[in-house]
């Protein structure tokens, strides 16, 4: 067998493919960034002291989050039973264990600021527009629409997330910075492997685009009114917010969708 080449993207496409969606590659990627981390953060990294309010904000923040990485398990896990090829398995069942890791150490993060229930209060405090996301993506998984639940997952819901968590990381206290960095880091591969996928099939499938036009007309509102429910909380002044939902607008358009 020959010697892989330095740059990865100068390697035979197929081989390509086989190597960015194996373990062996995942493995690569997150230990860079997990080494030596509890619960996503550096163990004896310092707490900022918050007050009751901002704890509070930061709270139901970090519900949401929680809503949006049920959703990414969830929707990755019921994924590879529909996923049309074997890489295609290998890398959504990375996926699931990257959304898995994101909801725990959210969790832990939950019980950090002293809540006692997390499961109770990310479902009193999540957003009614992102636990509607949510049903909508897992109806798409559960009916084997695989192109419409590839792009509302991987593109719009990942680039949601990726555009709040980057954002909310700037200005958050430095261990929830710290958790979000090691999150986004999952998120750019997730959004890269949809944008593969879905630019692939669009080449050979045009009448597709359509299709997932639609999905976005439909969910778009959705996420746009999710970045709402959390932009101030998060500290966002009203001049910012827009920019915020440009952000996310300019990652799904990137595959040529335009409102």
């Amino acid at each position: 067998m020959g010697q892989e080449p330095a740059d990865i993207h100068d390697m035979d496409p197929q081989l390509f493919q086989e190597r960015v969606h194996s373990f062996e590659f995942w493995f690569e990627a997150v230990q860079g960034y997990l080494a030596g981390k509890t619960y996503g953060h550096t163990p004896d990294l310092k707490e900022e002291d918050l007050d009751e309010d901002e704890k509070d904000r930061l709270i139901t923040v970090l519900c949401n989050y929680a809503v949006g990485e049920t959703a990414a398990l969830e929707g990755s896990s019921g994924l590879v039973g529909i996923a049309p090829n074997r890489n295609t398995k290998l890398f959504l069942a990375t996926q699931v264990v990257d959304e898995g890791r994101h909801l725990e150490v959210l969790i832990h993060r939950l019980q950090d600021l002293g809540v006692r229930d997390a499961e109770a209060e990310i479902d009193r405090r999540g957003s009614p527009k992102l636990v509607e996301f949510r049903r909508r993506l897992l109806d798409l998984v559960a009916s084997k629409d695989w192109e419409a639940a590839i792009f509302a997952q991987n593109v719009i819901l990942e680039a949601m997330e990726f555009a709040v968590f980057r954002r909310h990381a700037e200005g958050a206290d430095p261990v929830t910075r710290e958790v979000l960095l090691g999150i986004i880091k999952d998120e750019r591969r997730h959004i890269g492997f949809g944008e593969n996928e879905l630019g692939r099939r669009l080449q050979s499938a045009p009448h597709v685009r359509a299709r997932l036009g639609e999905v976005r007309r439909e969910l778009d509102p959705l996420v746009l009114a999710s970045f709402d429910d959390v932009t101030e909380k998060i500290g966002l002044s009203r001049d910012e917010r827009p920019e915020l939902a440009r952000s996310y607008l300019r990652a799904v358009e990137r595959l040529g969708f335009t409102p």
